[in-house]
């Protein structure tokens, strides 16, 4: 495709790597010829780059498919996956899943994002329901506004909660920043 057909969103593949487009622009100078400028973002490593083209250079899109996909559970460093629709199941490194990790829960339903036939990403709900496994009794008094404390979550990972919130609470976490949103 061409440089001057570019949108917010779309998928390149360039020197064997995946770049999401985050921005573009076209540029016509008063002399010289037009060019493209555009920050893209690498799909596994998340770095933006920022980058330029001439107007109409050629750059290949990548075609990625999004699968509805039900996490089974964990096996060793491998994430098992069931597709809704056929039952296959598919085994995914956690290395390709990356932080999302720390959200996924068995049977939870997840869009898994497949370009040739390799699982790039996951994509997570805004938020997710989790159970507090561990957490310290809010000491009785301290009633300061807006006071936090460390919770372990049932996957593992520890964020900031109110001091209301016990072991075994089921919270609401935002899965882009990974903060307590409310009590579920």
């Amino acid at each position: 495709m061409s440089t001057n057909d570019l949108k917010n969103g779309m998928t390149l593949e360039i020197e064997g790597a995946l770049f999401s487009v985050v921005e573009f622009q076209h540029v016509k100078p008063g002399k010289g010829g037009a060019f493209v400028r555009s920050k893209i973002k690498n799909v596994k490593t998340g770095a933006v780059l920022e980058r330029t083209w001439r107007a109409d250079e050629k750059v290949e899109q990548a075609i990625l498919e999004k699968k509805d996909m039900q996490y089974l559970y964990r096996n060793g460093s491998q994430y098992v996956f069931m597709d809704s629709n056929s039952y296959d199941q598919i085994e995914v490194d956690a290395t390709r899943l990356g932080d999302s990790v720390s959200f996924i829960t068995e049977g939870m339903n997840l869009q898994l994002v497949i370009y040739q036939d390799d699982v790039v990403s996951v994509e997570l709900p805004a938020s997710v329901e989790l159970v507090v496994t561990e957490s310290e009794p809010g000491v009785q008094g301290d009633r300061v506004s807006g006071a936090r404390k460390p919770a372990t979550l049932e996957t593992g990972i520890t964020i900031q909660v109110p001091l209301f919130v016990n072991q075994g609470d089921r919270i609401k976490v935002d899965t882009r920043s990974a903060e307590y949103i409310t009590r579920a």
